[in-house]
């Protein structure tokens, strides 16, 4: 006969969950960096926008939609972790998934964004990065590589997001 557990069930959810938890406050790093792939989206601004042109910066590139509360509650700290990330030569960028140009432009009449949002309408930037939930995010090196990953909502203003980031820009050879 099988010896019963040594801790009830009840302790291993709540080990999980603490752990879950306390994943929602990091960045799942990547190794080996895998390359971005390539993107060329119109901003809401009409301005045609690539990753190319981030080549030798840091980028935070964050799917979301205007559908997606979790989404919506992480975009003031985005915000706050943006003009923080510009001071180091870092951007974040916002790729609208799935939804039309007027729907998102009239989201954005209510919360207006200081980053620039690209749109996503068919979808077929987030297939190429693999993004199968929102929000997610990714962190991409001045080389254009995947240094992290960060599934669900976070506090971007939040020094143990953005120090790893920055670091990014200081680590180059």
């Amino acid at each position: 006969m099988g010896q019963s557990p040594k801790y009830p069930l009840s302790m291993l959810l709540l080990a999980v969950s603490f752990v879950a938890n306390a994943a929602q406050s990091t960045l799942i790093p990547l190794d080996p960096r895998p390359r971005a792939p390539a993107f060329t989206l119109t901003d809401t601004k009409g301005n045609t926008i690539s990753l190319d042109d981030f080549r030798g910066q840091i980028l935070v590139v964050n799917f979301w939609a205007t559908w997606c509360p979790p989404c919506l509650e992480e975009m003031p700290s985005i915000e706050r972790g943006a003009q923080w990330l510009a001071k180091y030569n870092g951007h974040f960028v916002a790729i609208n998934f799935g939804e039309q140009p007027e729907a998102v432009a009239e989201f954005l009449k209510d919360l207006p964004l200081g980053i620039r949002v690209l749109l996503d309408s068919t979808g077929t930037v987030a297939a190429a990065w693999g993004v199968n939930r929102l929000p997610v995010t990714f962190v991409i090196d001045p080389e254009g590589r995947i240094a992290y990953l960060a599934l669900g909502a976070r506090d971007w203003s939040q020094p143990a997001l953005l120090v790893p980031i920055r670091a990014l820009g200081l680590d180059r050879n």
